[in-house]
């Protein structure tokens, strides 16, 4: 069983990043987009560093749900390995 604090501020991660998310991706946009002018790039660029750090997806760690293990978890079910050794030797 993983710490309750490890999961607790990846939980909070996963929050801002829901938060976020769109005012992130605006900022990017406008980042990225080479007809905007670079004053305004520049002002979009600052507004995106005082954003939370936590607020960027790829802060955000896979875990698994019922152990919160980090380490050797599948995607698609969202389960460490070991979890789902246990589960199907108990055949669930």
């Amino acid at each position: 069983m993983a710490k309750k604090s490890s999961v607790n501020r990846n939980k909070k991660r996963i929050a801002l990043t829901l938060k976020y998310a769109n005012k992130r991706r605006k900022l990017k946009k406008i980042i990225m987009n080479k007809k905007v002018s670079l004053e305004e790039r520049f002002k979009a660029q600052m507004k995106l560093a005082k954003m939370p750090k936590n607020s960027s997806k790829i802060r955000v760690k896979n875990r698994c749900e019922i152990t919160g293990r980090s380490h050797g978890v599948y995607r698609k079910l969202k389960i460490s390995r070991i979890t789902l050794r246990q589960l199907t030797l108990e055949g669930k």
